[in-house]
C-alpha cells in the first residue's frame, strides 16, 4: 500500500514540474532494458554517443616518474592500514554495482529505503544514472589501460573474487568514483536538506576504491570529474529530469509516513569515520 501511495505522490510531482508532456518514465528494468542480455545494468537515459567524452576532457595519466604518481603510491600504501577493518568491510560492500544490493550505499545518508517495491522512481534514477556516469570513463580507460595498484604492487584487494576482471580493465578514470559521486549529485538534488552528507558519502564511496587497492587516488580524484560531467549532460534529458521529480516524491511521502532505511546505519557511520 505504501508504495502505491508513494507512486501516486511521484506522478503527481511530474505534472507539476517542467516534464509535464512526459510520460512518467518507467521504473520496469524490463521496460527499460538491459545494456547487456544477462548483465542485470539497465540502460542509460543517454544515448552513449552524447555521452562526455573522458579522453577530451582528462588530462593524462600520471607518467611514473612524476610527482603524483608517487603521491598516488603513498596514498595506496597508507591504505593498506584499512585492511581487515569496519572501513575496509565497507569498501568490498561499496564494490558491489548490482541492485538490489548496490542500493545500501546511499540508503542510510538518505535515510529512505531505496528499492523498486517501495520508491521505484528513485531505484531507477540510481540503476540508469550508474550506466550513464560509469561508460563516460571508458573512453579514457580504453586508450590509457593503465595497469591498476593491485597489480602494480603485487597485492591483494578486498574484492579478490574480481581481481581476474579488474586486471584486465583500465584503471584510470574510475568508473566507480564516477557513478558515485553522480550518484550523491544526483540525490542530492532530491534532497537538498542532506546534500551535505550525500555528497560526504559519495566522496567516501570513491575513497572505497583506493582502500580496496583497485584504483589509485588519481583514478578516483578524475573519475568524480566525469560523474560532475555526466550529471550536466543529464539535465538536458527530459526523462531524467521527470525522474528526479518523481523521486523527490517519493523520498518526501517516505519521510511523510516515517518509512526509514533499513540495515545497520550506525556501523557504517562509525566506519565511515575511519576513512
Amino acid at each position: 500500500m505504501k508504495s502505491h501511495v508513494f507512486s501516486a505522490t511521484a506522478a503527481a510531482a511530474i505534472a507539476l514540474t517542467g516534464c509535464q508532456s512526459v510520460s512518467p518514465p518507467p521504473t520496469s528494468a524490463e521496460v527499460v532494458g538491459e545494456f547487456r542480455p544477462g548483465s542485470g545494468y539497465v540502460l542509460g537515459y543517454l544515448d552513449p554517443k552524447t555521452l562526455p567524452n573522458s579522453l577530451a576532457i582528462l588530462p593524462k595519466p600520471p607518467a611514473d616518474d612524476s610527482a603524483q604518481k608517487a603521491a598516488d603510491v603513498s596514498t595506496y600504501q597508507a591504505t593498506r592500514a584499512t585492511r581487515g577493518t569496519p572501513r575496509w568491510d565497507l569498501a568490498a560492500r561499496d564494490a558491489n554495482l548490482k541492485f538490489p544490493q548496490a542500493t545500501a550505499a546511499f540508503a542510510c545518508t538518505l535515510d529512505v529505503p531505496i528499492s523498486v517495491e517501495q520508491t521505484p522512481h528513485l531505484n531507477m534514477l540510481l540503476r540508469r544514472t550508474l550506466l550513464d556516469a560509469g561508460l563516460s570513463t571508458y573512453a579514457a580507460k580504453d586508450t590509457y589501460k593503465r595497469q591498476r595498484p593491485f597489480v602494480s604492487m603485487g597485492d591483494s584487494t578486498c574484492t579478490p573474487a574480481e581481481e581476474a576482471a579488474l586486471a584486465k580493465d583500465g584503471s584510470y578514470p574510475s568508473g566507480h568514483s564516477a557513478l558515485g559521486w553522480a550518484w550523491a549529485l544526483v540525490l542530492s538534488e532530491v534532497d537538498p536538506d542532506r546534500a551535505t552528507a550525500l555528497l560526504s558519502r559519495g566522496y567516501a564511496f570513491g575513497q572505497s576504491r583506493v582502500i580496496c587497492g583497485v584504483h589509485w587516488q588519481s583514478d578516483v580524484d578524475t573519475g568524480r570529474v566525469m560523474g560532475a560531467a555526466t550529471v550536466a549532460r543529464l539535465h538536458s534529458n527530459s526523462t531524467f529530469l521527470a525522474q528526479v521529480a518523481a523521486a523527490k516524491a517519493e523520498v518526501q511521502a517516505a519521510r511523510n509516513q516515517g518509512v526509514r532505511a533499513s540495515g545497520d546505519c550506525k556501523a557504517e557511520a562509525a566506519a565511515l569515520t575511519l576513512n
